[in-house]
C-alpha cells in the first residue's frame, strides 16, 4: 500500500472553490479505486497551502486509477471545474509507504 498526498498552493481567495472541487472527489476517488483519507483546506496559518491523501495498492494500480478518474464524468467535471475556475496554483504529488506497522 502507497499513501499518495497532494499538496496544493491554492489562491489566497479560492478557499470556497477549493472546498466545492474537494467535496467532489470525495465522491469519486473512492468510485475510481482509491482510499481516500480526505481532503484538508487552509484553516489557521497558510490561506494557501491545502492537501488531499488517499492510499492505494501500489503506482501499477494508481495509473489505472488515475484513467479512470480521467474517463469519470464527475471527474471530468471537476477537473474543468477547477481550470475554469483558476483557483488552484500549483499541485505536487508525493508517494509514501507507511513503514511503522
Amino acid at each position: 500500500m502507497i499513501t499518495c498526498i497532494i499538496r496544493y498552493d491554492i489562491e489566497p481567495w479560492g478557499r470556497d472553490a477549493f472546498v466545492d472541487y474537494a467535496r467532489t472527489w470525495g465522491e469519486a476517488i473512492p468510485r475510481c479505486g482509491a482510499d481516500l483519507i480526505g481532503y484538508f483546506a487552509p484553516h489557521e496559518g497558510s490561506a494557501t497551502t491545502a492537501y488531499g491523501i488517499y492510499d492505494i495498492a501500489d503506482l501499477a494500480e494508481y495509473e489505472a486509477y488515475r484513467a479512470r478518474l480521467k474517463a469519470d464524468p464527475l471527474g471530468q467535471q471537476n477537473f474543468a471545474f477547477a481550470q475554469k475556475g483558476r483557483f488552484i496554483r500549483r499541485e505536487d504529488r508525493l508517494f509514501l509507504q507507511r513503514v511503522d506497522r
